[in-house]
């Protein structure tokens, strides 16, 4: 049981909302009760309940729109509510569930009956708090992990770094050198990538949108991958307007967000192939003017079934489980960057082998 917890009762019946109290008194809960919908809503974030006891017959706004609001509410919408209703026909019930009610007690209210629900929903709540506890502690200690990484790998870097600048190097010591610093630069990134999700996620990330000429943006992009692109013997193209395409973008963002697309290309192309990066404005009869940025590389290339999924962090863990090799979060977080400059990113098949990387915004 959690200690002390907090039961909400939502009533614009003062004996309504006393009768409830009463039948819950031997709990030893915490009380609160409040004597509308819209003072709930007014409240929430200071009450902080862990249930919610909500009548449905209620003037302004009912039992069933509060419910509705609050469990599309990312904040709120694990707290268990109680309907508390003297409707008894199937159709209370279903607009009841699709508001997403999670439990229903009937008037006249039976104690025996409140109380054995109230618990049960308290239950609830108190799972929901240990996995969310559990799992923001392992997200906190990845981040300090991630955090702790950076040092070594700074110190690896630097070292490699001095090392490429003696004069006798032998042909494979200077390779395994140059591939050394490419793959820490790949492990830079995701280091990078996983510390920016998190705080895209956490909204503590604000776009700093200035102009910026995409064109030149892709160049400097494109000019830093090429060492690594040599060492693989892929062809790199660029498909750009000779004419600068001045944006206000935040480039730091847009930067990783290219990057992390171009390193996947390079990564998964096999030897001897092409990746080509596109720039480019189209006039879309629904949207009007499209800016589109594509990625095109000749690998594996991704399923049909799966070009939605590749985006999603949460399905990426599987979807490596099932052999897709050409994904990572560096996928995610273009998703994400791409929808905080009001676009999108999508993937579509490169013919006759291969995937294209499309951002539009």
């Amino acid at each position: 049981m959690i200690e002390t917890a907090r039961v909400c009762i939502v009533d614009d019946n003062v004996i309504a909302r006393e009768t409830l109290a009463d039948l819950l008194y031997p709990e030893n809960y915490e009380l609160l009760l409040i004597e509308s919908g819209l003072n709930l809503l007014a409240q929430i974030d200071s009450l902080n309940p862990d249930v919610i006891l909500l009548d449905v017959m209620m003037p302004e706004l009912n039992g069933f729109d509060v419910c509705q609001r609050l469990k599309t509410h990312p904040k709120w919408q694990h707290v268990p509510i109680i309907l508390v209703t003297a409707l008894d026909s199937k159709d209370s019930l279903v607009r009841g569930l699709d508001a997403g009610a999670d439990e229903f007690v009937s008037k006249p209210v039976n104690g025996s009956e409140l109380r054995a629900r109230v618990r049960s929903m308290l239950r609830v709540k108190q799972q929901y708090d240990a996995l969310n506890a559990m799992l923001q502690l392992r997200e906190d200690m990845a981040n300090m992990l991630i955090h702790d990484m950076r040092a070594p790998l700074a110190t690896i870097a630097l070292h490699a770094g001095l090392m490429l600048q003696r004069q006798n190097l032998a042909t494979n010591d200077l390779q395994a050198l140059q591939t050394i610093q490419a793959e820490l630069r790949h492990l830079e990134s995701f280091i990078n990538d996983m510390l920016l999700v998190a705080k895209i996620e956490h909204d503590k990330l604000l776009l700093k949108r200035e102009p910026c000429d995409l064109v030149q943006l892709i160049q400097q992009l494109v000019a830093q991958h090429e060492l690594l692109a040599r060492l693989h013997q892929i062809k790199l193209n660029v498909d750009m307007p000779a004419r600068p395409l001045v944006l206000p973008i935040d480039e730091t963002l847009f930067s990783r967000m290219l990057d992390n697309l171009l390193a996947n290309a390079l990564r998964f192309s096999p030897t001897g192939g092409t990746v080509t990066v596109r720039l480019g404005e189209v006039n879309e009869p629904a949207t009007g003017l499209v800016r589109r940025i594509q990625v095109v590389d000749e690998g594996a290339g991704i399923p049909e079934e799966e070009r939605r999924n590749v985006f999603d962090k949460f399905k990426i863990v599987s979807l490596k489980r099932e052999g897709l090799s050409q994904i990572g979060l560096g996928l995610a977080l273009c998703r994400m960057v791409a929808e905080a400059h009001g676009g999108q990113i999508y993937v579509t098949a490169n013919e006759p082998h291969g995937a294209v990387f499309t951002v539009e915004f």
